[in-house]
């Protein structure tokens, strides 16, 4: 082979003929033409390994389809990687199996992928949710699409309709949930960015609404509607149960006796069961325990406090609370979530710490550290502030039911 010193043109490569034997041309910077006895042009790299130090040539692809401006900037491109000490026909050749894996991974598979994952952090009702929106929204049109080909522009269409309808909350989840399923693409070397990044900001924010709930001074009257109301004692029980151990609706309703120690009055919900899936524990007043007791004949023998109506080796249903409220007249005023919200209120107005009114709710220390070194510690320093509470609540019923009879 004869190598001929001297910069390329796209004159001089046109002019070239094949010979008996290939020949190579250099063009600098380690840039060669190959010219084959067929007449082919082949542009090639040629490079030192950066650790081998071994003689290597990287195919850039034939000449006239790679031009000789795009050779040599890959050419450059190339060099630098050298130069950071890295191989450039090495990463050239993961993005190669990267974009051919990518190429058999539909959205839904990869979708698959991370929810496997996403659902262990999660309690089961979200997990639910999740994949019940993808699947409604998302998997219809895209569900079939490699994930590689997924673009901002196709999600966007999707998500516009309904956007048009108001459902902004939905669209800000969705969103949400689609940039996870593709960072963990990301993630999983399967694609190589996240085109999805910054699609929330092409759809209107949603305004964000506190859950209906009642003013402190209220409490009275919803103790006084609640014993009064034509409503199935198991479910009186629950609404009691959640307002007392301050827990949102899931967490109450799914409530386990092998959780509850009667011992040392404490209840600890695992931590599948908890919204930050982490376990929660909560010390139990003797206002607490005297529900379990009324209820202890209907269940005792379950695996659950709350027993499903329709099937009692079941836990109730969620929502059981919130119909409840609903269908005693509280609609639009008060959901079952906001009974946390008028404990939170009342703790608060009362001056109580306000640290241990957020560990009463569950509500994620920000230094997990100290979190989990004050748990126990904590359990015992709530206690004073669960059992006013409860009294709270009861002085509360007094005053409702004296109201009713005057």
């Amino acid at each position: 082979m004869t190598a001929v010193q001297s910069r390329l043109s796209d004159r001089k490569i046109k002019a070239l003929r094949p010979k008996e034997k290939d020949y190579v041309l250099t063009d600098g910077d380690g840039l060669q033409l190959r010219v084959r006895t067929n007449g082919s042009l082949l542009w090639n790299f040629n490079y030192r390994h950066p650790v081998t130090k071994k003689r290597i040539n990287m195919g850039l692809g034939p000449y006239p389809e790679v031009s000789l401006a795009q050779a040599r900037k890959e050419t450059l491109e190339a060099r630098e990687l050298v130069g950071q000490g890295v191989d450039p026909k090495q990463v050239r050749d993961r993005k190669e199996e990267i974009l051919r894996v990518a190429g058999d991974q539909t959205l839904l598979s990869v979708a698959g992928e991370w929810f496997v994952v996403k659902r262990e952090q999660v309690t089961p009702d979200y997990a639910d949710d999740i994949w019940r929106s993808l699947e409604n929204y998302i998997f219809p049109d895209l569900g079939s699409v490699a994930v590689s080909d997924i673009t901002a522009p196709a999600v966007i269409s999707v998500l516009k309709p309904v956007e048009a309808k108001g459902s902004l909350e939905t669209v800000k989840r969705i969103s949400q949930r689609m940039n996870e399923i593709m960072t963990f693409a990301v993630n999983a070397g399967i694609i190589f960015s996240n085109p999805l990044a910054g699609i929330r900001s092409t759809f209107k924010k949603p305004q964000k609404k506190n859950l209906p709930t009642l003013l402190p001074e209220e409490l009275s009257r919803l103790m006084r509607t609640i014993s009064t109301a034509s409503i199935k004692q198991t479910t009186r029980l629950l609404i009691e149960w959640q307002l007392h151990t301050m827990t949102r609706p899931g967490e109450a309703a799914t409530a386990a006796w092998v959780d509850i120690d009667l011992d040392k009055k404490v209840w600890t919900i695992p931590a599948e069961r908890m919204k930050k899936r982490r376990p929660h524990s909560i010390p139990l007043t003797d206002q607490a325990i005297a529900l379990l007791e009324v209820i202890r004949p209907y269940s005792g023998h379950r695996e659950y406090v709350f027993p499903s109506d329709r099937d009692p080796k079941s836990h109730a249903n969620t929502q059981t609370a919130n119909m409840a409220l609903k269908r005693m007249g509280f609609g639009g005023e008060l959901v079952s979530h906001g009974l946390r919200s008028i404990a939170s209120t009342t703790l608060n107005e009362q001056a109580w710490d306000s640290e241990l009114i957020e560990v009463a709710l569950a509500h994620v220390d920000s230094n997990d550290v100290r979190s989990a070194y004050n748990r126990a510690e904590y359990i015992e320093r709530r206690r004073p502030m669960m059992e006013w509470w409860s009294q709270h609540i009861v002085r509360a019923s007094l005053e409702g039911l004296s109201a009713a009879y005057l």
